[in-house]
């Protein structure tokens, strides 16, 4: 099975073994679309939604998915985090929200899996606080911005800025 980091000699699915790495100081970004109806999108904007201020409860829903990834993820090893965050980016001409998650830590395995759960559980919160105006929202086009450190350096998504 080689080339495979999660899985052994047999196929059988394993945690990586990171005991023999150096820690270093490691971030990933991840971000992620949810697109709406005008009146849906307008109500987000302008902070009038029946639910509250929804930004607020996806921003922290994000930042607590970045802390439990390993407890979702089974293969994830449980990180020390030492920053988590979460930014929103307004597409007024498509009814759109970008959502951008940010995940650090210095440890010994990275952070992508934490950014990308940070990233996708906030957009849920954005769907969850917005559908009772609108239940056709889509959430897409979820991804891997950025991550820095570790063995195999810096990735940059070059198709893509936030």
């Amino acid at each position: 099975m080689e080339g495979w980091t999660h899985l052994d000699e047999h196929g059988h699915a394993v945690m990586v073994d990171v005991s023999g790495k150096e820690p270093t100081r490691r971030m990933a970004k991840a971000a992620g679309w949810i697109t709406m109806s005008q009146d849906c999108y307008e109500s987000l904007k302008n902070g009038g939604l029946p639910k509250g201020d929804a930004l607020a409860v996806a921003r922290v829903a994000g930042i607590m998915a970045v802390k439990k990834t390993a407890e979702l993820i089974p293969l994830c090893h449980p990180i020390p985090l030492t920053k988590a965050g979460v930014d929103f980016f307004w597409d007024d001409p498509n009814h759109a929200l970008e959502v951008v998650c940010t995940a650090q830590c210095t440890g010994q395995t990275g952070v992508e899996m934490e950014a990308l759960t940070g990233a996708t559980v906030a957009l849920l919160t954005v769907y969850d606080m917005c559908k009772a105006l609108d239940k056709g929202m889509v959430i897409d086009k979820v991804r891997l911005l950025e991550k820095q450190g570790g063995k195999s350096g810096t990735y940059l998504r070059e198709d893509d800025h936030a």
